[in-house]
């Protein structure tokens, strides 16, 4: 409550009273941790990442701070790009939000485990494999794309032991290899094929 008063050349006075409210209109400073890039953890499509809460400031006061989007810290981000978000209240309910990323990068290479085979040529000296035959189990911490062979048909000229690379790739480029030992064997006799002849002696009787 504010009185005015007012008062004349001759002293004469008079006063009034109003009534002044004060409203604070104004958000409070909020100030996010920066932005976060990481590899994922060894094993693992993801990285555990820890960050400190938000910072804020008010003429008025602060009433809270809360995280309001986002996993908490310490979790396990996973591969990608993920927000979190701080919101903070002042004492007169003014908000303000800020936001920061968390980029997680999947850098490690898959586990490449190649297993030796040995095959037999068939009846026409074609044999043929596929991958999945010289992969022995291999993995990756998110997950594989493609398990290709450097050679999958064979015939008779690849008899013996032939050296065949597999190659991983997982979902986000990485690549490894391992090298299988793939023996080929010709297990088909030939076809022996007789016909008769007739012969005359000469004339030593041979």
């Amino acid at each position: 409550v504010v009185t005015l008063t007012v008062t004349d050349i001759y002293g004469n006075v008079s006063t009034c009273t109003t009534i002044v409210t004060v409203q604070d209109v104004t958000p409070p400073v909020i100030v996010c941790p920066a932005d976060v890039i990481a590899d994922t953890d060894p094993g693992i499509c993801g990285a555990e990442v820890f960050f400190p809460d938000a910072i804020a400031a008010d003429a008025c006061g602060i009433l809270s701070v809360v995280q309001t989007a986002g996993l908490p810290s310490g979790s396990i981000f996973p591969v990608g790009v993920s927000t979190v978000e701080f919101t903070a209240t002042d004492v007169n309910g003014n908000s303000s939000v800020c936001s920061f990323t968390i980029t997680i990068t999947d850098n490690e290479a898959p586990m490449a485990v190649c297993q030796d085979i040995t095959i037999q040529l068939d009846e026409f000296g074609d044999a043929t494999i596929t991958p999945a035959d010289i992969d022995g189990g291999s993995s990756d911490n998110c997950a594989i794309d493609t398990i290709t062979a450097s050679q999958t048909v064979f015939d008779c000229s690849d008899v013996g032991a032939n050296n065949i690379t597999l190659t991983v790739t997982d979902i986000y480029g990485n690549v490894a290899t391992c090298i299988a030992v793939v023996t080929v064997e010709d297990v088909t006799a030939p076809v022996a094929v007789c016909q008769n002849i007739t012969v005359a002696l000469d004339e030593n009787g041979t």
